[in-house]
């Protein structure tokens, strides 16, 4: 079943009034997306940027800031390396719910360099309650409001609409029937994300923390992106010379 007919078939399965089981295989599988990608960090230690790119690798998001005063050691060299080699790459935020969003976003503009070749930044959002610091969790509307903060800052900066990185759990919380007009990359490594976000359309599907890469030593975040080469091509195009567009779920055609 081509790509195309998967789609199709899971939307028609969760739009099955009171289906709570599904037929896992009856969804579109990570190996039936043409564009991969990966997400990196210090953990994933020297990559050979060209070898990712020689084994099908056609993105990366590689983390750069944390709270208000942590850069990943591995930064510059990935964020250098990969444009060197031609990787298409952004760069992502983890936040830390102890600090004000004005003064993430001010340490992420600090580290970040203004690049327009680049992927649209990411505010990777999640609950952290192995933390030894900030374990905490905070109630909707402020989560609602700080994220707004950060996600405003860091487009007036970069000319280019963020794209929100959430798990599950805090897109339950939080995430249901807001900020809808940003892309969407979801973490499900259970299955595909319908079964855990429903109807929300999506951007990019982590789809494991154990995946391999060419270039890579040892496992790695591995994504897709819902759409066709030529969506992907398209999708770089616009980001790269109309940043201020919303650019949200692109549909197979």
């Amino acid at each position: 079943m081509n790509l195309l007919r998967r789609l199709i078939a899971a939307l028609a399965l969760t739009a099955l009034a009171g289906c709570t089981l599904f037929d896992k295989h009856e969804y579109p599988l990570p190996q039936d997306f043409p564009v991969h990608g990966i997400d990196v960090s210090k953990y994933q230690g020297n990559i050979d940027w060209s070898k990712a790119i020689e084994g099908s690798i056609s993105f990366a998001f590689i983390k750069a800031t944390e709270g208000g005063d942590h850069k990943d050691r591995m930064f510059e060299q990935n964020w250098n390396a990969a444009r060197e080699a031609g990787m298409p790459r952004g760069a992502y935020h983890f936040y830390y719910w102890c600090r004000p969003a004005h003064e993430q976003a001010a340490w992420f503009i600090a580290t970040v360099p203004k690049d327009p070749e680049a992927l649209p930044p990411v505010l990777d959002v999640e609950w952290n309650g192995h933390s030894k610091t900030c374990p905490k969790t905070v109630k909707r509307d402020i989560a609602i409001r700080e994220m707004q903060i950060f996600l405003d800052m860091v487009e007036k900066h970069y000319g280019k609409r963020p794209i929100i990185y959430v798990t599950v759990d805090f897109y339950r919380d939080v995430m249901v029937g807001a900020f809808e007009t940003y892309p969407l990359w979801v973490r499900s490594v259970a299955g595909y994300p319908t079964i855990r976000y429903g109807q929300r359309k999506w951007a990019f599907w982590q789809y494991t923390a154990t995946g391999r890469a060419w270039g890579i030593e040892g496992p790695v975040d591995r994504n897709v992106f819902f759409g066709t080469k030529k969506q992907w091509q398209e999708w770089l195009i616009k980001n790269r010379q109309h940043g201020h567009e919303h650019h949200t779920h692109l549909p197979v055609s």
